[in-house]
């Protein structure tokens, strides 16, 4: 099964002084699920990693990318699909609308973060998401 991740997750992984650190990894290191992100996601999390963390932070992203540590999807309406729902949701931003996007493409309500703002959106059929690790 997949699950859609989200920067702030990623991003609170990655960073050994942020808040979330330590749910963050033990959340990741539970799960044995497929972690799926948007292109848009990826861009956000590598230069959040290099800008936070240098070179090196930036590199650990890329290793990851590399051995598959995440799928990156994307389909030919996900810009179409994505902007809609960000229109609709404007606080969410067009990264975080484009996984809300991939959340409906994949049949899917889970979403890995720790972002509040996943919480003002519904899927299409009128589902809540599920934010993990709050909502597991």
């Amino acid at each position: 099964m997949s699950v859609v991740a989200d920067c702030s997750l990623l991003l609170a992984a990655y960073d050994k002084g942020a808040t979330q650190h330590q749910r963050a990894v033990a959340w990741l290191t539970r799960t044995d699920e497929e972690l799926v992100l948007t292109p848009l996601a990826v861009a956000e999390l590598e230069v959040a990693v290099r800008d936070g963390g240098g070179a090196r932070a930036q590199a650990k992203v890329w290793h990851d990318l590399e051995v598959g540590a995440y799928t990156t999807r994307w389909w030919a309406d996900a810009l179409a699909e994505s902007l809609r729902i960000a229109r609709a949701h404007p606080a969410l931003g067009l990264t975080n609308a484009s996984l809300v996007a991939l959340a409906e493409r994949l049949r899917t309500t889970r979403i890995a973060t720790f972002n509040p703002d996943f919480r003002t959106v519904k899927t299409t059929s009128g589902d809540e998401l599920v934010l993990l690790p709050d909502d597991a």
